[in-house]
């Protein structure tokens, strides 16, 4: 990580996740930190952890690769999620919309690939969304005090291989099951959505997995799981989650794990697949 110990550029999504990645990336020995920012996105408070912010609109594309000429890095890391709506009703810069026009499918994937070529274009290297996480990923085992039974067992078996074969759509890094009956697939409206809609759907017992799609690129999408996941697990009454070891963040990983464990929740991490 020398290449990266001056100055690295951060672009900085919703919630905690930029902040608590600029925090392990000064652990880690980066004395200069610039935060790209979003307009209505990302927490105020990441003037605590960067020596500069730069605020961008999320539609100007343009701007965002000029801000990252600018600032003097070499590397840049995206951290944390933009709501997915803003690509529908947000203004677009004309660089952003010729972008999205010359793409014949769009969906995470697509639009943040094409995004990330524009991004290298500049010089600057994305590097993978776990850069200076590793303490936040767990390794296979279980997590809580609860195991999954054997119905959860299955219904895990169920929703990786959904997963895993639906890739070539580009759809379902997170899947509901419950009783081998698939509830949810998410697509668009990300994580939290897609368990909420299973929730409401199959009742108490749902189980939840979420892990990497097969050609996943983790420069711009890792799963996280954090507060919101836990929440939507709750609220949809989920009784167990997988993840993959080497394939998920676990934010505030102690926190979460008592609190799932309050709940009777069971959170099992998977091998990674080969």
């Amino acid at each position: 990580m020398n290449e990266m110990s001056e100055t690295l550029a951060l672009i900085a999504g919703r919630d905690d996740y930029p902040l608590l990645l600029a925090r392990f990336a000064r652990a880690c020995g980066v004395k200069r930190i610039v935060a790209l920012a979003f307009k209505g996105e990302t927490r105020r408070d990441i003037a605590d952890v960067a020596d500069r912010v730069v605020w961008l609109h999320a539609g100007s594309l343009d701007a965002l690769l000029d801000a990252l000429r600018q600032s003097g890095a070499p590397c840049a890391v995206m951290a944390g999620q933009i709501n997915p709506k803003n690509l529908f009703f947000v203004r677009m810069d004309a660089a952003l919309r010729t972008l999205l026009k010359n793409l014949p499918v769009k969906n995470a994937h697509t639009i943040f690939g094409a995004i990330t070529a524009e991004i290298e274009k500049t010089g600057v290297r994305l590097l993978p969304a776990s850069s200076f996480m590793q303490d936040c990923m767990p390794c296979a085992g279980l997590l809580t005090a609860r195991a999954p039974d054997a119905r959860e067992l299955n219904d895990i078996a169920v929703g990786r291989r959904v997963i895993k074969e639906t890739s070539h759509l580009d759809i379902g890094q997170t899947v509901v099951v419950k009783e081998g009956m698939v509830l949810a697939v998410e697509a668009f409206e990300g994580t939290d959505q897609a368990i909420r809609r299973g929730g409401k759907l199959g009742g108490r017992g749902a189980v939840v997995v979420k892990v990497p799609k097969a050609g996943h690129d983790m420069r711009f999408d890792i799963p996280v799981i954090g507060k919101w996941t836990l929440r939507s697990l709750k609220k949809a009454k989920a009784t167990c989650l997988a993840i993959e070891a080497g394939g998920a963040i676990l934010l505030q990983k102690e926190e979460l794990i008592t609190q799932a464990n309050a709940l009777g929740l069971a959170i099992t991490v998977l091998e990674g697949s080969k």
